[in-house]
C-alpha cells in the first residue's frame, strides 16, 4: 500500500501570490508618487488649516506603506515572471514606467523628512530619507539613460507613437534635484552641502534639457495626428511634471544657498529661482488648461477610468509646491492663491483615483486593471 502525502499548503499560497502579480507593471508606483505628493504639497500651503498637518502625515504613511508593498510585490514580479518583465522592458509603452520607480522611492523619502518626523521622530525620518534618496536618485539616473536607450536600440516606434509618457525617466533627476536641497542642511558644512547642491543643478539640467527635447515630439504628434487614446489622454497631464517639479528644484536652491554658496551666486539662485520659475509656471498653467479641455472631450466621448488617471495627481502636485516656493520668494498672494487652488484640485484628483483604484483591487486585483 502507497500512502499519500498531501500536498504542503504553503506551495498553493506560494503559487498564487506569484501568479496575481504576473500583470503587476511599474506604472503602479505612480500610486505611491500621487498619494506622497498629496502629504508633501499639504504640509507647506501659505494657509493654517486645522489638523492638516496631521492629515498630511496619515498620508505619508499611507505612501510609506503602499511603496513598501509594491516593493515586495514587483520583487517578487521578477523573481517569477521574468519574461513578462523583460517583456514590459522591451514594450515602448510599458518601459518608461519604470523612472516612477525612483520617483516614488524620492517622494516618499521627502515627505518623510517633512511630515514623517512628526511620528518616527527626527533621527530616523533624516536616516530613512537618506537611505530613500540615494536609492532613488540612482535608479532614477539609470532609467535616464537605460530608457532613451531601449528607445533607441531596441524598441520600434512609430512616428505617430509620442507620448507623454516618455517623460517619466527624464524627469526622474528632477524629482531628485528638487529633493536634494532638504537634506543640504544635514550634511557638513563646506564641501559635503556644496557638492550635494551642485549635483542637484547638474540633475536640474540634464533633466530639463531632455525635457525641452521630448516636448516638442509630444506636442507634434498631437497636432499631426490628432487626440490621444481615451484611456491615454489623462498622461497629458504628465507634461506639468517636470514643469512644476523644475520651479520646485529652483525654488528650494534658493531656500539653501545661502552660507553653501559664494554670496554671489547664492544672491543670484534667489533671482533665477523668480525670473525661472515665474515663466515656467505660466506655460503650466498654458498647458493644465489645454489638457484639461482634451480630457474634458475624452470624458465626453467615454472615457472610463484606467490606471493613467493617476497622472492627475503628482504633476497636479509639482505645481502645488511650485507655486508655494514662487509665493514665498515674491511675496505675492496671487501665489499662495494658486497653490491652495491646486492643491485643491490635487486632493480631488487624489480621492477619485484611489477610490476606482481601491474598488478595483477588491473586484479584480492588479491584474485587472
Amino acid at each position: 500500500m502507497v500512502t499519500a502525502v498531501p500536498s504542503s499548503p504553503a506551495r498553493p499560497v506560494a503559487a498564487v501570490r506569484a501568479a496575481a502579480v504576473r500583470r503587476l507593471g511599474p506604472n503602479w508606483y505612480a500610486c505611491v508618487m500621487g498619494t506622497a505628493v498629496v502629504a508633501t504639497a499639504g504640509a507647506t500651503l501659505p494657509v493654517r488649516v486645522p489638523g492638516l498637518r496631521t492629515a498630511c502625515t496619515a498620508v505619508w504613511a499611507l505612501s510609506c506603506a503602499a511603496l513598501l508593498v509594491l516593493l515586495v510585490a514587483r520583487a517578487l514580479h521578477w523573481a517569477h515572471h521574468r519574461d513578462q518583465a523583460r517583456a514590459h522592458l522591451l514594450d515602448p509603452a510599458v518601459a518608461p514606467f519604470y523612472g516612477c520607480l525612483s520617483m516614488a522611492l524620492l517622494s516618499v523619502g521627502g515627505g518623510t523628512l517633512l511630515v514623517g518626523r512628526d511620528w518616527i521622530g527626527p533621527g530616523a525620518a533624516l536616516a530613512l530619507d537618506a537611505v530613500l534618496y540615494g536609492a532613488g536618485t540612482l535608479t532614477g539616473l539609470a532609467a535616464a539613460v537605460a530608457v532613451p536607450y531601449l528607445m533607441v536600440v531596441r524598441h520600434r516606434i512609430e512616428p505617430g507613437q509620442a507620448s507623454p509618457v516618455w517623460l517619466l525617466p527624464v524627469v526622474a533627476p528632477m524629482v531628485s534635484a528638487a529633493v536634494g536641497p532638504s537634506l543640504v542642511p544635514h550634511l557638513p558644512p563646506g564641501a559635503w552641502q556644496r557638492t550635494l547642491l551642485l549635483a542637484c543643478l547638474a540633475m536640474f539640467g540634464m533633466s530639463l534639457l531632455a525635457t525641452l527635447v521630448m516636448l516638442p515630439l509630444i506636442f507634434s504628434r498631437l497636432v499631426t495626428a490628432g487626440p490621444l487614446p481615451l484611456a491615454l489622454t489623462p498622461t497629458l497631464f504628465l507634461v506639468l511634471g517636470p514643469l512644476g517639479q523644475s520651479t520646485t528644484a529652483v525654488n528650494k536652491f534658493a531656500d539653501v544657498a545661502d552660507g553653501v554658496l559664494p554670496a554671489t551666486y547664492a544672491h543670484g539662485s534667489t533671482a533665477f529661482a523668480v525670473l525661472y520659475g515665474v515663466p515656467v509656471m505660466g506655460f503650466a498653467l498654458l498647458w493644465l488648461a489645454l489638457a484639461a479641455a482634451l480630457v474634458a472631450r475624452a470624458r465626453r466621448r467615454g472615457m472610463g477610468f484606467a490606471m493613467t488617471w493617476w497622472a492627475f495627481t503628482f504633476p497636479v502636485g509639482t505645481c502645488v509646491t511650485g507655486a508655494e516656493g514662487l509665493g514665498a520668494h515674491t511675496g505675492l498672494p496671487a501665489f499662495d492663491v494658486l497653490a491652495v487652488a491646486l492643491y485643491v484640485v490635487l486632493v480631488a484628483a487624489w480621492a477619485v483615483a484611489a477610490a476606482h483604484t481601491a474598488r478595483g483591487l477588491a473586484r479584480h486585483g492588479a491584474g485587472g486593471f
